[in-house]
């Protein structure tokens, strides 16, 4: 039988332990690392290649849709379940927008959680106790999305604080391109590129690239018909 192998990632060593001695009660599934901030969890990804990574949200250094978004712009085959403290529709979005296959609370019990690792070793994507195919989770997004752009935008055209050259690197963003990619694709300086998405970052008060696509997504400033395959729900 063909193991499922795991990376359990958590800052908190009582809590990392009790996932690790749950799942390794499961014996389709095989632990083959841990780790306790967002560095080692790459490196450990990009070493050991395991199929699934149960990653906490709020870790020191890279946060752990940082993580997701640098996994899925490396092209990794390895599949993340991000879990939260703090469950809510807009952080699963954000876990959605960075490329994560699963996304639950950590007062998930063991069982609930062996299941919807299974659902994603099997390529499903499961948010809000919902297991999804890869469109489906499009549209769930979307849906969601819609509502908060009725919440949010005004009538007639939105209003955006940014340049023009900012929205056009922010419409990068959105396609899933990195730096090198965006400053290729507008004939600019990699440095020049990041001063953009700083000055974005600024302007939206957000700190990371994924919040700020959904900050603008929210708004209608930029739909998800621009997104690339690469952000992990086209």
């Amino acid at each position: 039988m063909n193991q499922i192998t795991l990376l359990i990632v958590d800052d908190h060593p009582l809590f990392r332990q009790g996932v690790v001695d749950a799942l390794s009660l499961e014996s389709d599934m095989r632990i083959i690392a841990q780790a306790a901030s967002g560095e080692e969890a790459l490196e450990l990804i990009r070493s050991q290649k395991p199929m699934i990574v149960v990653l906490d949200v709020n870790l020191p250094g890279m946060n752990g849709q940082q993580i997701t978004h640098q996994v899925s712009q490396d092209g990794l085959d390895t599949r993340i379940i991000l879990m939260t403290g703090y469950d809510d529709v807009e952080q699963a979005m954000h876990a959605a927008l960075a490329g994560a296959h699963g996304y639950c609370s950590k007062d998930i019990d063991a069982q609930k959680l062996s299941v919807i690792i299974r659902e994603v070793s099997e390529g499903k994507f499961v948010y809000a106790n919902h297991v999804f195919t890869r469109r489906e989770l499009e549209l769930w997004v979307e849906d969601r999305m819609e509502g908060a752009r009725r919440s949010y935008s005004e009538p007639g055209t939105p209003f955006h604080p940014l340049s023009d050259r900012e929205m056009e690197v922010l419409a990068c963003v959105v396609r899933g391109l990195s730096n090198k990619e965006i400053a290729s694709k507008l004939g600019i300086s990699h440095q020049t590129v990041k001063n953009h998405i700083t000055a974005v970052l600024r302007k939206f008060g957000v700190e990371d690239r994924t919040q700020a696509v959904v900050y603008a997504l929210k708004r209608g400033w930029v739909t998800l018909k621009d997104a690339d395959p690469s952000l992990g729900v086209m």
